[in-house]
């Protein structure tokens, strides 16, 4: 029986070496592998064989195979992949709208600017064709440049919805490879026993989680042997065995747009935006809501303002053929979407009135028994219910032809009032003698005033009347008063003079100052052959540093102000992917101090555990040499 025990103990000593040099061999192998652990034998002493004296031990036997596994610093590992997936899609897409509103040669500000010098220029010389022909091409390079960035966010758009899609297929598939191997280590497992884990197979299902998280964040529920998996406010991706599906669906009130949606049990559920956070696809959808529609709107914004509020001064000019100004740019049209869930026929439309109060949000219009309800998209601010058309908010018009019964219980329609404003930014006249330099009407003193009255050049306002070019002639009484006849609605007589007070009249404004005579008159009256006039085009320089948008803004300030935030969205990001890069570096760190291999530590168990076997080999010797001694004993 000794012989027997001496030779049982060295064969379960030769084979706990064996185990230790073929997973020492294992982790050798797979020192490079992606997400592997490497694995230790778990040994334990054989129960002792009682031979009356006391208990003799009978060698040692492997417990287990266990992988050395942190779940701690391995979620940690998982949390730092998923925030650094965010920021670096973040940043990739914003940079480039960075370097494109930064760089000189492409951005829209040094374009205002010339454009600018160039209506300074035919303000200095409203005659010459030259002034006027480079102030007609600076406008076009101005408007070129506004399509040209209005059309490459269009582009990044359209690149954002194949990210999206590619980062959707990619989930899916990670999806189906943890259902895949859930299933195989319940099976494996199962088989094997409790408290033997598949070790290999464990490591792979964390890896595949892993890489989940660079896509999207998860939340990971342990049932059992296997891992539910669960995105956004809790749609499931994988429970047990069984995957479910998330889609790329166009958005119901963008079609340049794509979404996600949701398959679950034969129906698909859009999934918002905001529910979707971290990862590749956490970062595009956070970069466009938060950047990519911003700074399309608001360079929308500054191109409409600016088209808006010029067009109304050159109208009240005159171009050298001595008819009032007209339309010098057109900016792409407020866009209006209606829900595909409508049930009603109805539609709405929506213009620019006022630029001064545009902003550069979009707005949502529901309709609800009877009555519509503005939301202002950016801020979540709701504006009072209305039941009839027209109705301004933030500077939009919104109206309708459509009768009230023709729209649905709950129909909406998104409101994209800037969104298209670069992209269809453009130049409407060719001629250079089109452009209103001066002003339609010109003042005189009759030469035969004996009075010390004089007359201002006169402004005209906005909107043109229809009589504004009519002559018209303001007499003096001799009490002081004046009486202004001519072609006009409700002559005024007898008027109370105050010199320098407006006199207001047919769409124009002057002021006479200081002391008429009786019988002094002037007069107002086309400005027939005013080539040489600037008072317009001094009104429309005058435009480049008035506040004309939103908040007080001139054009440069409101451009300048969405460079700005960009550019410090683009540094924050940044700085913000450095330090995460620096913490996700020390949680692999120290999840791989733990888990990782180390081929030094590993070179030295595997020259223990070669020991081991030599030992146990001349043990398991020894017990055959005294074997045979007692059968020589016994022959």
């Amino acid at each position: 029986m000794a012989n027997t025990s001496i030779l049982g103990a060295g064969q379960s000593a030769l084979t706990a070496a064996q185990a230790g040099l073929v997973t020492t061999g294992h982790n050798i192998a797979n020192v490079n592998t992606p997400g592997y652990s490497r694995q230790v034998v778990i040994q334990s002493a054989s129960a002792g064989q009682d031979i009356g004296v006391g208990f003799i031990g009978k060698g040692t036997e492997i417990s287990t195979i266990r992988r050395v596994f942190n779940e701690f610093l391995h979620n940690q590992v998982v949390a730092g992949e998923t925030t650094k997936g965010a920021i670096d899609s973040y940043y990739a897409q914003i940079k480039q709208i960075d370097n494109m509103l930064a760089d000189a040669t492409s951005g829209v500000s040094s374009a205002m600017q010339d454009f600018f010098e160039g209506v300074q220029d035919v303000a200095t010389n409203p005659g010459s064709a030259a002034s006027r022909q480079a102030m007609l091409s600076s406008a076009e390079a101005m408007a070129a440049r506004f399509k040209s960035i209005g059309g490459r966010l269009d582009e990044m758009r359209q690149s954002l919805n194949g990210q999206i899609t590619t980062s959707i297929s990619a989930i899916n598939v990670y999806a189906q490879q943890i259902a895949s191997l859930n299933d195989a280590i319940e099976k494996a497992q199962g088989t094997a026993g409790e408290g033997k884990p598949a070790n290999d197979l464990l490591d792979q299902r964390d890896q595949v989680i892993a890489e989940l998280s660079k896509e999207v964040k998860v939340s990971v529920v342990k049932q059992g042997n296997s891992y539910n998996v669960f995105i956004g406010s809790g749609q499931a991706l994988t429970v047990g065995t069984q995957t479910f599906k998330v889609q790329a669906a166009v958005n119901q009130t963008d079609a340049s747009e794509l979404q996600l949606s949701y398959a679950a049990n034969g129906t698909s559920t859009r999934i918002p935006d905001s529910s979707i956070t971290g990862g590749r696809l956490g970062g595009l959808l956070e970069f466009r809501s938060k950047s990519l529609d911003p700074a399309q709107n608001a360079l929308g914004r500054v191109a409409i303002g600016l088209a808006e509020t010029f067009n109304a001064q050159h109208r009240l000019g005159q171009d050298q053929t001595g008819a009032l100004g007209g339309t010098f740019f057109t900016a792409g049209a407020s866009r209006v979407n209606a829900h595909t869930a409508n049930t009603g026929t109805g539609v709405v439309t929506a213009s620019v009135t006022d630029a001064s109060q545009l902003t550069t949000s979009d707005y949502r219009v529901t309709h609800s028994g009877g009555n519509f309800t503005v939301t202002r998209v950016s801020d979540g601010k709701v504006f009072p219910t209305f039941n009839t058309f027209p109705q301004t908010v933030d500077g939009i018009t919104i109206a309708s032809s459509s009768a009230m019964a023709s729209f649905g219980a709950n129909d909406e329609f998104l409101i994209q009032p800037t969104r298209q404003g670069a992209t269809g930014f453009s130049v409407a006249i060719n001629d250079i003698k089109s452009i209103a330099a001066a002003a339609p009407i010109r003042t005189a003193a009759a030469s035969g005033n004996t009075g010390t009255a004089s007359v201002s050049a006169g402004v005209v306002n906005a909107p043109v009347n229809a009589n504004l070019q009519q002559p018209v002639t303001i007499t003096f009484n001799a009490n002081g008063t004046y009486n202004v006849t001519g072609t006009g609605t409700g002559n005024p007589v007898n008027q109370a003079y105050t010199s320098g007070g407006s006199i207001t009249y047919n769409g124009w404004t002057i002021q006479i100052s200081g002391t008429p005579a009786a019988g002094d008159t002037f007069t107002i009256g086309p400005n027939t052959g005013g080539v040489g006039d600037n008072r317009n085009a001094l009104k429309l320089a005058s435009l480049q540093t008035a506040n004309t948008l939103e908040g007080g803004q001139t054009y440069q300030n409101a451009y300048t102000h969405m460079v700005s935030q960009i550019g410090n969205k683009t540094r924050e990001l940044e700085v913000t992917g450095k330090a995460e890069e620096k913490l996700l570096a020390a949680a692999v760190q120290a999840h791989q101090s733990e888990s990782g291999v180390n081929l030094d530590e590993e070179a030295a168990n595997l020259m223990r555990y070669q020991q081991a076997y030599q030992a146990a080999a001349k043990v398991m010797q020894t017990a055959s040499q005294l074997f045979d001694l007692l059968l020589d004993l016994g022959a």
